[in-house]
């Protein structure tokens, strides 16, 4: 090549590195985007603001954070049309009144608390979701949650580039009430909040439009069954849930769960029971009689409805051992395009499908 040609192309070249480099971070952040965008898996919302200094987490992060938009306390209406605090004490105590006597609004639906769980490894720059776990009767989310079911620990041994929201219902009650998820929008509204506080607690705030379209997957828990079909109802996130997964949860409201999968087609929906709540499930399962139904877990979960009917396995301790040790682990390492590293032999060999 002759000696003036080459001299042009070098000067091409140093020109464009140039330019490059005096667009500043903003004009990196689109290649980034752009790069993960021709990687994203089908659906998911390619993340915003991502640069290549943001690195993986090195330690996990945890906080029991307190909402303006929690569930509760509540001082709207039920879905009968009745006030949700419709008792009063002779000193203004306010009270919620159930088959089984009154819930105290100061004892029972005052903690606007949820767990908030980034685990370590959690990647900014790879595709995530947002796990939301809704608790069941007489639970609180430190001594249920956090250190009986483990459900924080279930995300951090996955696979799984995934963060972790509980919030609090009744503290410690028999009680399925859903609070704000009761309303229309209410649902959107906590995940808007939730995404600040992810923020706040990752430490970067490169990661507010991240965690604000990170999409979803609902774990329901026994009672937790009524916030998840409200908020699957009713919530407004219709594009950001990809899936649920109830823990022998289906005890009712199972006309809005069949609809909420008519409108999903290309979400999951698994149902883990024993014959606590088989009849909302075998309620549900004759709603869908149209469709494919899976009696067992495919090692990638896509577009699948399963109905798992499990043996050996007793209610209360279902969050960790159901079809499998630790199923919300299982699950999200079924989840194709989520994992926080490459998946190694060892991961790919435990999506062998369940029997």
């Amino acid at each position: 090549m002759a000696v003036g040609v080459w001299q042009t192309l070098l000067r091409a070249a140093a020109v464009a590195t140039l330019a490059v480099a005096s667009a500043g971070p903003s004009a990196s952040a689109v290649l980034a985007q752009a790069r993960t965008a021709s990687t994203q898996p089908k659906g998911v919302p390619v993340p915003h603001e991502v640069t290549s200094r943001m690195l993986p987490l090195k330690s996990p992060r945890t906080e029991l954070v307190e909402f303006d938009l929690a569930p509760f306390p509540y001082n709207g209406r039920a879905p009968s049309g009745r006030p949700f605090l419709d008792v009063t004490d002779e000193d203004g105590r306010r009270g919620h009144s159930t088959s089984r006597g009154v819930l105290w609004e100061d004892v029972s639906f005052s903690d606007r608390r949820a767990l908030v769980f980034i685990p370590k490894g959690f990647d900014a720059r790879r595709p995530g979701l947002i796990v939301v776990f809704l608790h069941g009767h007489r639970a609180t989310i430190e001594r249920d949650v956090r250190d009986r079911q483990k459900v924080a620990d279930q995300i951090a041994a996955a696979n799984a580039n995934a963060v972790l929201i509980a919030p609090q219902f009744a503290v410690n009650a028999s009680d399925s009430s859903a609070g704000r998820f009761w309303e229309s929008y209410g649902f959107a509204r906590f995940l808007g909040e939730a995404g600040e506080h992810l923020t706040r607690l990752h430490g970067d705030k490169r990661t507010r439009k991240t965690f604000a379209t990170l999409p979803v997957v609902v774990v329901a828990y026994s009672g937790g069954y009524v916030p998840a079909a409200w908020a699957l109802h009713k919530g407004g996130t219709d594009k950001r849930v990809l899936g649920v997964l109830m823990l022998d949860a289906l005890y009712g409201e199972v006309h809005k769960y069949a609809d909420w999968i008519a409108r999903h087609p290309n979400a999951f929906f698994i149902s883990a029971y024993t014959s606590s709540s088989a009849r909302g499930n075998e309620a549900l399962q004759s709603l869908l009689a149209d469709r494919d139904i899976a009696t067992t877990l495919p090692p990638r979960l896509e577009s699948t409805i399963a109905f798992l009917r499990t043996s050996g396995a007793n209610h209360t301790d279902y969050v960790t051992r159901a079809w499998a040790d630790d199923p919300i682990r299982d699950v999200l390492e079924r989840m194709p395009g989520y994992s926080r590293t490459p998946p190694t032999r060892r991961t790919e060999a435990r999506r062998d499908p369940v029997r």
